[in-house]
Order: structure tokens, then C-alpha cells, then sequence
């Protein structure tokens, strides 16, 4: 058994059991990835893929069974290549983060900037996804550092950190007649009106549907987006109002669209960062989440890291 067999593996799963992306990703050919394969399955005595003829079509029983143990012996290889790297004071190196769009789009910007000057010689890679597929690529490895709203503490391999609270903010045209009311709008007279806003698991979107619930209101939500800047899009068609998060306001880019505050209709948001319980974390990784959350010590991290 050698590394580069488990790598395979853990590939062949993260392409969708495609060997030529394997392949590619591994700088290697087409059939060495097969041969590895084989080779390490004809050691363990068990088949990990099923396959349709010369196809992988995905992981047998045996398989799924030994992908935690593959992916654990690559990250404790991966932590000690970091460890090295840290103790003999190299500051180079990759750095991947992934995000929902709404943070990678509006608050992690100014964070990637001031990143990039200090760690000139990282490599950062920014990967964006549903709160699920975030879990998944930090699970998997894929990525050193997750940030989302929804889904992450439901993970017991992550560890996870509250950033900051938010709250939502609603998206009409000019002379839109929410404008002219002289209370605060309420879920009664929003109802009136066709909703467009983030998909379920998206965003607080848990949130605006328990709001609803609870008053015994039922909202006709006419479209669903992964991102502001999409449902904004359709705001300037007329199709309804908008439901995005308060950070995805720019004054500049929304100046011919009205924003309401919403903070009274709807829950306050958590935005969590993730990391994978036990990893070895390089001192650029403490300095982004840092940057990012200036509460966030190198301490508090380590101590959440190790529970």
C-alpha cells in the first residue's frame, strides 16, 4: 500500500469516478490510475469500485467502508508536510477556501487583498458552493477553511466558529409601494406581494420560510437563486420583491434599486467558519481566518481543533 494508491482513490471519488480527471489531477496516465487501483484492491482483498467494463461507476460497500480511513491517512500525511514546512519557516504554500457566493462576493474581498499582500507567496484558492458542498469539500480536504450560514454545525468531524450576525434586507424598484408606507413593512403586506429570493439551505432561507410559518402566512416565492446578484436581476424585471442578505447591498452597483430594512421580519443569521476537526493548520491559515475575524486567535482556533 502506498500513498499514491490511496490518492487515487480519494480522486476517482472527487471527479465523479472519471479516470481520465484523475489522471489529470495526479499528473499521471489513464492507466496507471487504473493499475494503482487494482493493485491496491488485490492487497486489501476486496473490490472498492463498481464497475461497467473498464468504467468506475462508483464505490462498492467495502469501498464506502474504507474512504474515512483513505481520506484520514491523507490528511495526517498532509499535516505532516505542514508541520515541516512551518518548522523549517517557509511561508509558501496553498491556501483553499471555500464559500457560499454571498461571502465570497460581498465580505471576503477586502480579507483575499489584505491576504495576498502579506502572503505574496501562498497560493489561495477560492472554491464557492452550497453550505452542504462546503462541508463536503472540507470533510474531504478539498478545502482548509469553509464559511457559511446554514449546515456546517450539523457536522461532527468540523469544527465550527460563529463569525458575525447578519440579517436580511428586501429588494424593490423605485416607487414600489412598500416605499410609501409609513410603518415599518410588515409580513402581512409582503405577502401581497410575489417573492424572489435564495434556495432552501441558501442563505437564511430557513429563516424567511419560519417567519411565515409562524404568522400563518403563505408567501408565493415565484423564484429561487443561489445568489443575490441573480435575484437582484430579476427585482429589475418586475417579476417580485427580493429577499437577500443585508452584506449583498453595494450602493454603487444597486443605485437603481431600493433597499428596505428587514431585520424585524425575519431571524438573525450566523455566518460559521469550518475547519476539520485535527488537521495541522499553517500559520498563513491562522492569519486569513484572522483577517477575517479578528477575534478568532490562533488559540481559539487550536482549542476548537482539538474538541
Amino acid at each position: 500500500m502506498n500513498f499514491q494508491q490511496l490518492r487515487c482513490v480519494r480522486e476517482a471519488v472527487r471527479r465523479g469516478f472519471n479516470l481520465t480527471e484523475v489522471a489529470h489531477a495526479l499528473h499521471t496516465s489513464q492507466p496507471g490510475v487504473s493499475r494503482q487501483v487494482r493493485e491496491l484492491e488485490d492487497e486489501l482483498g476486496v473490490l472498492i469500485f463498481v464497475r461497467a467494463g473498464k468504467r468506475l461507476t462508483g464505490l462498492t460497500p467495502p469501498g464506502a467502508a474504507l474512504l474515512p480511513y483513505v481520506e484520514r491517512l491523507l490528511q495526517e500525511a498532509d499535516n505532516i508536510r505542514r508541520a515541516s514546512d512551518e518548522l523549517q519557516g517557509r511561508e509558501d504554500g496553498r491556501l483553499s477556501v471555500a464559500a457560499t457566493h454571498s461571502q465570497a462576493r460581498y465580505v471576503l474581498p477586502p480579507v483575499v487583498k489584505e491576504f495576498r499582500q502579506r502572503y505574496p507567496r501562498v497560493s489561495l484558492h477560492l472554491h464557492q458552493g452550497s453550505p452542504k458542498q462546503i462541508a463536503e469539500m472540507l470533510l474531504s480536504g478539498e478545502a482548509d477553511i469553509g464559511v457559511a450560514t446554514e449546515a456546517l454545525a450539523s457536522y461532527d468531524l468540523l469544527a465550527t466558529l460563529p463569525c458575525y450576525r447578519w440579517t436580511h434586507n428586501l429588494v424593490v424598484l423605485p416607487g414600489h409601494p412598500l416605499l410609501g408606507l409609513t410603518e415599518p413593512v410588515s409580513l402581512h403586506e409582503l405577502v401581497k406581494y410575489p417573492l424572489i429570493t435564495y434556495e432552501f439551505g441558501y442563505t437564511g432561507r430557513a429563516h424567511i420560510d419560519d417567519a411565515f410559518v409562524a404568522a400563518g402566512l403563505q408567501c408565493d416565492v415565484v423564484m429561487t437563486a443561489m445568489d443575490a446578484d441573480v435575484i437582484k436581476t430579476y427585482v429589475e424585471l418586475e417579476m417580485g420583491v427580493g429577499i437577500v442578505a443585508s452584506m449583498a447591498s453595494d450602493p454603487e452597483r444597486d443605485s437603481h434599486l431600493r433597499m428596505l430594512d428587514a431585520r424585524h421580519l425575519f431571524g438573525v443569521n450566523v455566518t460559521r467558519l469550518g475547519l476539520r476537526k485535527k488537521q495541522w493548520l499553517p500559520k498563513y491559515a491562522y492569519g486569513f481566518i484572522e483577517m477575517f475575524v479578528p477575534t478568532l486567535t490562533d488559540e481559539v482556533i487550536r482549542q476548537a481543533l482539538q474538541e
